[in-house]
């Protein structure tokens, strides 16, 4: 076999190397992975609900529409009269009724004098706070309200406070009837003690200054026309006269007392009309 030439050798080392450069594919550069920063989440700390004020207890302090006004002078146990905003009105308590003492048409009651004086007492050249139930005023044309002051740091319902003290009795007007309830309650209070028209000894009475309940001496204006409760079976529904709780149940004819205080519920049915006036007739 003939020698390849020198030249021809050059060739074929040429060709190889050019067939070696074409087979040869450059790897691709591997990939480089970043890693994007992470957002860190926020969980926001729940907060607690804001605990509501939680409303005082009926009867411990004014709750519905008030007006503040400045006593000018107290009428009898169970009115008063008041300035508001440079005018003076009249203003009848809600929810109890005391003895009369200025009527015309009617003598001065037993225990009259001792409920104006403890009204006074009470509430006299004082600043007070008048809650309104629904009417605004009676037909008299009375303002109708509970009425509060301050003692203490506390809220004291004189409504209230004149019939726990004995001197007024729970009597509802509807439809102002809302703090009714705590007036009977405070009503079977004081007859459970025993106080003011309640019992046989003289009622107390609230002064000012100090802030204290002292005994006041037997009133000795004249004598009611009712005969007063003595101790014994006393109905308290009758309570200027004692009358035995049914039964048996009893008319206006069977006993010899007239024209008496009536209070609910009314056993015997003294009061027909419901006027708070038992066997009116004669």
């Amino acid at each position: 076999m003939p020698r390849p030439s020198p030249r021809g050798v050059v060739l074929l080392a040429s060709l190889f190397l050019l067939s070696a450069c074409a087979g040869t594919v450059a790897a691709p550069p591997p990939p480089v992975f970043t890693t994007a920063p992470q957002r860190a989440t926020i969980i926001p700390t729940p907060t607690a609900s804001p605990t509501p004020t939680q409303a005082p207890a009926p009867g411990t302090a004014p709750q519905g529409q008030t007006v503040s006004a400045r006593v000018i002078s107290v009428t009898d146990g169970d009115t008063i009269r008041v300035e508001i905003d440079g005018s003076s009105v009249p203003l009848r308590y809600i929810g109890m009724d005391t003895p009369e003492t200025v009527s015309p048409n009617e003598p001065v009651q037993w225990m009259g004098p001792e409920s104006t004086a403890a009204n006074k007492a009470l509430v006299e050249g004082q600043t007070v706070v008048l809650e309104r139930d629904v009417s605004d005023t009676d037909r008299f044309d009375r303002l109708l309200r509970y009425v509060w002051i301050e003692r203490g740091g506390q809220w004291l319902m004189v409504n209230r406070e004149l019939v726990l003290l004995g001197f007024a009795i729970s009597k509802a007007y509807p439809p102002d009837t809302k703090y009714q309830s705590l007036l009977n309650a405070a009503q079977r209070e004081a007859h459970g003690a025993r106080v003011g028209r309640w019992g046989p000894t003289p009622a107390p009475v609230v002064t000012p200054i100090p802030n204290i309940v002292v005994p006041i001496p037997p009133s000795r204006l004249p004598v009611p026309t009712a005969t007063p409760p003595v101790s014994g079976n006393c109905d308290p529904s009758y309570p200027t006269v004692c009358i035995p709780p049914a039964p048996p149940d009893l008319n206006c004819g069977d006993i010899t007392f007239r024209r008496f205080q009536v209070l609910a519920p009314d056993p015997h049915g003294f009061d027909g009309d419901h006027d708070g006036v038992g066997c009116e007739s004669g």
